[in-house]
């Protein structure tokens, strides 16, 4: 399967960038529910460490849902998924890439500002780290 070019199947790429975004927020208040059990089953001693474990909840979170669907939870509820440059499901290591490449690039603020910059401008609406891997976030209901 090859991906789809935008000109010829704009359908694909039709408001990613504004479902990437809700997605996010999605997955964020997913991953905050998350932590917020832990830190309560830990008798609240995760408190002393807990941007670490709000970190490891996402990082794991992210890898997961890109591993096993090619998607977080947040970007199935709004229709999106991840394909590889080949236009497959990612698989495990591109997974952990672009999860390890997502967190580059919010530990580094000039990068995510040159992804969202990227994202807005570029045919396939791609991040940095999109770009570096060659993967690319698709409607699915175009399929």
């Amino acid at each position: 399967m090859t991906l789809p070019h935008p000109e010829t199947q704009p359908d694909f790429y039709e408001d990613v960038n504004t479902k990437r975004l809700t997605a996010w927020f999605i997955d964020v208040l997913l991953i905050t529910a998350v932590t917020a059990v832990l830190t309560v089953f830990s008798l609240f001693t995760a408190l002393f460490f807990l941007p670490f474990l709000y970190a490891a909840v996402g990082f794991f979170y992210r890898w997961i849902g890109l591993s096993r669907h090619s998607a977080t939870i947040g970007m199935r509820v709004m229709s999106v998924e991840f394909r590889g440059s080949d236009g497959e499901d990612l698989d495990g290591g591109t997974a952990f890439l672009h999860t390890a490449g997502y967190y580059a690039s919010v530990a580094i603020f000039p990068a995510q500002l040159v992804s969202i910059v990227l994202m807005l401008m570029s045919e396939r609406k791609q991040g940095l780290t999109d770009m570096v891997l060659g993967t690319v976030l698709l409607n699915t209901r175009s399929r």
